[in-house]
């Protein structure tokens, strides 16, 4: 399988984070990128040093959605964690690019949804001055993944653990 870094960067172009997966393949629901157990995240913040992940996980990057979704195994307390971003887009062989826009949405195994730092994005949708499009798309991908994560719909609901079982 093809490494392949996925970049994370803040609205002013600085680096957020970055980790080093392997390109598991496309679907009818976009990319996605195994991360096993060990693999390394790179922070760009608040003097953070680099870990390795706990459990595998997967990551999927959809078509052209403003999310980006990690599906993670267990011991993880968590199911998935998404954050709300721009479209991925390839930057480079072997490296795909987002925008982390800082509202993130968490699904717990016991099934419980939460919505995270919707203050931090309205910080930093007056520090970066988010465009009314960036802000507007945010907020309806917030709401969407919201409705889709209680709803447990596709891929959602079990179809990421087609690619989860790959990832180790």
């Amino acid at each position: 399988m093809t490494p392949v870094d996925l970049v994370l960067r803040k609205f002013d172009g600085r680096p957020h984070r970055q980790v080093t997966g392997r390109l598991l393949g496309e679907d009818s629901f976009g990319t996605w990128i195994a991360t096993p157990a060990g693999s390394r995240v790179t922070f760009h913040y608040g003097g953070k040093r680099p870990r390795l992940t706990r459990a595998d996980a997967v990551r999927l990057l959809p078509v052209g959605g403003w999310w980006m979704a990690l599906f993670l195994a267990e011991p993880d307390d968590r199911d998935l964690y998404c954050d709300i971003a721009t479209p991925a887009r390839w930057t480079g062989p072997g490296e795909i690019t987002v925008v982390d826009l800082d509202i993130d949405l968490v699904r717990y195994r016991d099934g419980r949804v939460a919505v995270e730092d919707e203050d931090e994005f309205a910080r930093h949708r007056v520090t970066f001055g988010y465009p009314g499009d960036v802000v507007a798309a945010a907020l309806a991908a917030t709401d969407a993944l919201r409705t889709a994560l209680t709803a447990n719909t596709e891929p959602f609901a079990g179809h990421y653990r087609t690619w989860l079982n790959r990832a180790g």
